[in-house]
């Protein structure tokens, strides 16, 4: 099977396609699951400001010059010209965003299997945005979501047919691997027994306020324990500063660290006993991902994706969105257990469900479930097809 993932997007300020390959792990990552999976060939071809062939590991990169063409959907008409002389066998399109760039594909590919990925993409809220979806994603054979909850808004409003299967398979993963927690903590300067960490945008989506009041309700029962906030947008900050200020008790308990270096993170989240999140929705979820790779106990939100991250709360804890008082029972319940014991559960849970590894031959499966034209049974929950 040759399968040749498109990606349609990038960041106008990268120029360099190695430059654009450091910074997307993702792409990368998917990219080498499949061939270590058994993928035959694997190409991505991305939309760029020049053509260049780049060639990392088992995948082919090419980079396919687009601008500064308007309508971008058009412009894409080049990338499917180029990619129709590889022959590929399935095509793999990341994001639920581009249904014309979808229609135009089948033109091009009338028999190929085209999957596409959500990567928390925006639902269409104007009508005529929902009407053209409607008739560009029409043309996928399949498509693929980090939580299948997540793909009933789509389909609710007809742009995911009754007719095409959702497949569950996470989004991401990382390569992260932890290290000694007592070097950790040398190196990071975490603090606490136990030491929470939350690291994401300071925003109303990740609710950082609730946190902030489950952690001030859980600390008579927490002993010495303290939070580090880890956050590269600031919007909520000012409400951030007023609320520690404003608690005897989060005085001093709560470190604003900021921004991290993203190859910083490991070195964090090692050093954590706990990874506190309050998202009301998610995608996936890469900080979680990051964290439960590394040893961290996750106490999050009971939302689609992390459910489906920790096992529906196998391990760490689960709480409603908004609900301080539920976040501090989580947090105590996690505190009173072995919190050793818990990491290195949490560990093996991402080694054997969340992985690269993993997530390379859950892919495979789906692309050859796919591929087979085989009847797939909306009834059985999506996971089940992963393997």
């Amino acid at each position: 099977m040759h399968v040749a993932q498109l990606i349609y997007t990038y960041d106008r300020d990268l120029t360099d396609p190695d430059a654009l390959l450091d910074r997307y792990a993702t792409l990368t990552g998917w990219g080498d699951a499949l061939a270590a999976a058994g993928v035959e060939r694997v190409t991505a071809m991305v939309a760029f400001t020049r053509d260049a062939i780049v060639r990392r590991g088992q995948v082919r990169y090419h980079f396919v010059r687009t601008a500064p063409v308007r309508p971008q959907a058009l412009a894409h008409g080049r990338l499917h010209r180029v990619l129709a002389t590889l022959g590929p066998d399935l095509l793999h399109v990341n994001g639920l965003s581009f249904p014309v760039e979808t229609w135009l594909l089948r033109r091009t590919f009338p028999e190929t299997p085209i999957v596409l990925q959500d990567h928390a993409n925006r639902f269409p809220r104007h009508p005529a945005r929902r009407a053209l979806g409607r008739v560009g994603l029409r043309a996928a054979n399949g498509f693929l979501f980090a939580a299948a909850p997540l793909a009933e808004p789509w389909r609710a409003a007809g742009l995911i047919g009754a007719d095409q299967p959702v497949f569950e398979v996470m989004e991401s993963s990382t390569r992260f691997e932890p290290i000694g927690r007592c070097r950790a903590r040398a190196m990071t300067g975490l603090l606490g027994q136990p030491a929470l960490l939350w690291v994401g945008r300071l925003d109303v989506n990740k609710d950082p306020l609730t946190v902030l009041a489950g952690f001030e309700r859980a600390l008579p029962r927490l002993g010495d324990a303290h939070l580090t906030m880890l956050f590269h947008t600031e919007e909520l900050r000012a409400d951030v500063e007023r609320h520690i200020a404003g608690s005897r008790q989060l005085s001093g308990r709560v470190h604003l660290r900021g921004q991290v270096a993203h190859e910083r993170l490991a070195t964090f989240h090692s050093a954590a006993d706990l990874f506190v999140l309050g998202s009301h929705h998610e995608g996936s979820g890469y900080a979680l991902l990051e964290a439960m790779a590394c040893g961290a106990v996750p106490v999050v939100t009971d939302i689609p994706s992390f459910r489906v991250i920790t096992g529906g709360g196998a391990v760490g804890a689960l709480w409603p969105c908004g609900n301080a008082g539920a976040l501090a029972t989580a947090l105590v319940r996690c505190a009173d257990t072995g919190l050793r014991a818990a990491s290195r559960q949490v560990r093996r849970r991402f080694a054997r469900q969340l992985s690269w590894p993993t997530v390379g031959r859950q892919a495979l499966r789906i692309y050859q479930i796919v591929a087979s034209g085989s009847p797939v049974s909306l009834s059985d929950p999506p996971a089940r097809v992963g393997g």
